[in-house]
């Protein structure tokens, strides 16, 4: 089995050098791997290193030490079958920069209680679906328009992901935005971004107002995981022609569960069990990984 590792650096720099590549390499020889030719994904942002079959965790380790304190993502996995046909993603601080619902609460006033609420959901400190139903129980009584309003002055999609979906698409891929928030968001992001599909919690309204429920069933963490296997047999792939990302523990079970799993600017809980850990990169490092050249990016 051949590996390729891949070194990602932020897109807006030009961090990657051909002398850290080939520091790379030494620490692959190093490590008991024989490193093969350098393909530049984007001159100065990514490139693949072939090497031999080895040990992934410990030759991605001896390269990380060898890198030091670099700003780079490091992904080290087998080269058959990188290139993924599903992409199932979290949206809140994945998708676009921000969790709506703090925004959300940051307008009603309460901003500093939920975004508390919020981090000890994300880091699997408490129950997610309690978390859920009483930050929105807090918002009782908001107007619709004021989602309207959050929606329009303080979403905004994460760098990256357009091109992200629009270019996975493009390869034939199907892609779905899986999220723990609310459909309210969900549909406009998704329609933003280029998803086929979009899935989150129904806001209830009464006379256009928060009544401060959330409809069932609730999307969290098992509905995400229920989603993927479901997307996984519809289109008739096998599982490990899916890829996963997300940020939170609500997107655990789905980062185990798909074929390869990305922890994206992730809590400790989800970094620690993902397949790769994209630190520093922005949302093209997940094509990157795959082993798409920037000029085929697609907006």
């Amino acid at each position: 089995m051949h590996l390729v590792l891949t070194l990602i650096g932020p897109s807006d720099g030009n961090c990657l050098s051909q002398s850290l590549v080939d520091d790379a390499r030494t620490a692959l020889a190093r490590a008991g791997a024989e490193p093969g030719e350098v393909d530049w994904l984007a001159s100065g942002c990514a490139a693949d290193i072939s090497c031999t079959d080895g040990k992934i965790e410990q030759l991605e380790q001896a390269v990380r030490q060898s890198l030091g304190a670099e700003p780079l993502d490091i992904v080290l996995q087998p080269r058959a079958g990188r290139r993924k046909k599903l992409l199932v993603a979290d949206m809140d601080s994945t998708m676009i920069t921000v969790e709506c619902i703090d925004e959300l609460a940051d307008v009603a006033g309460i901003g500093p209680h939920v975004a508390a609420i919020t981090e000890r959901a994300m880091r699997g400190e408490i129950d997610f679906e309690g978390a859920l139903r009483e930050r929105v129980g807090l918002l009782h009584g908001m107007h619709r328009k004021v989602l309207r309003e959050t929606i329009e002055t303080r979403i905004h999609l994460t760098p990256g992901a357009r091109e992200l979906i629009m270019t996975m698409r493009a390869d034939g891929a199907y892609t779905a935005l899986v999220s723990g928030g609310f459909t309210y968001f969900t549909e406009r992001v998704s329609a933003l971004a280029g998803f086929d599909f979009h899935a989150a919690n129904r806001l209830v309204f009464a006379d256009d107002r928060l009544t401060g429920q959330v409809a069932d069933p609730i999307v969290g963490a098992d509905m995400k995981r229920q989603t993927l296997n479901r997307l996984v047999a519809e289109r008739g792939i096998a599982m490990a022609e899916s890829l996963a990302v997300g940020d939170g523990a609500n997107d655990l079970s789905m980062i185990k569960q798909a074929g390869f799993g990305v922890a994206f600017h992730a809590k400790p809980i989800l970094d620690a069990a993902a397949d790769a850990r994209i630190r520093h990169g922005d949302l093209t490092a997940l094509l990157y990984l795959q082993g798409y050249h920037r000029d085929a990016f697609v907006l």
